[in-house]
């Protein structure tokens, strides 16, 4: 019980800071209404200090949970796709991801990411041939077109995308 008044009274206290004007639309959700007591019953009222910020979420990276779920959003894929096969551990992985990332936002959804966590997916990883990571498979209509191992600069990450989208 004191969890759960804990935690209002912090989600309370973060929902009503405000963030610096114009810089997120922001949406006012019924779902944050202040209920004030009434004698006859219960009066629910708007509340305008309560706002909901909102921000861009990217569509063009995602993580792989399993392997129907790497079938269904990789191999059947109608868009090219990049494949990261990462582990937590490696260091070049944690280089290589963020830029690679912010290489294929770029592209406006001419290409996705799906990134495969190595540990996780081992028997991915055994598949695909991966012996080292970072390795970046490209995949076209299920089948793999380009790969690489090791990190890139943007130079050459740009050029592999350009050959993969064509």
């Amino acid at each position: 019980m004191a969890q759960r008044l804990l935690l209002r009274r912090f989600l309370a206290s973060v929902i009503s800071r405000k963030p610096s004007q114009g810089r997120w639309p922001h949406l006012t959700s019924r779902a944050l209404q202040t209920p004030q007591y009434n004698p006859g019953g219960l009066t629910v009222t708007l509340n305008p200090a309560r706002t909901i910020y909102t921000t861009r979420i990217s569509l063009t990276t995602f993580n792989i949970q399993d392997g129907p779920d790497f079938q269904d959003r990789v191999v059947n894929s109608e868009t090219p796709v990049v494949v990261d096969f990462h582990a937590q551990w490696c260091g070049p992985c944690k280089i290589l991801g963020p830029r690679l990332e912010k290489m294929v936002a770029k592209q406006h959804g001419k290409v996705v990411m799906a990134k495969v966590d190595i540990d996780d997916h081992t028997d991915l990883a055994i598949e695909y041939e991966v012996s080292a990571v970072p390795t970046v498979l490209a995949m076209k209509n299920g089948d793999v077109v380009d790969k690489f191992v090791g990190i890139k600069d943007e130079d050459q990450l740009e050029a592999f995308l350009k050959k993969l989208i064509g």
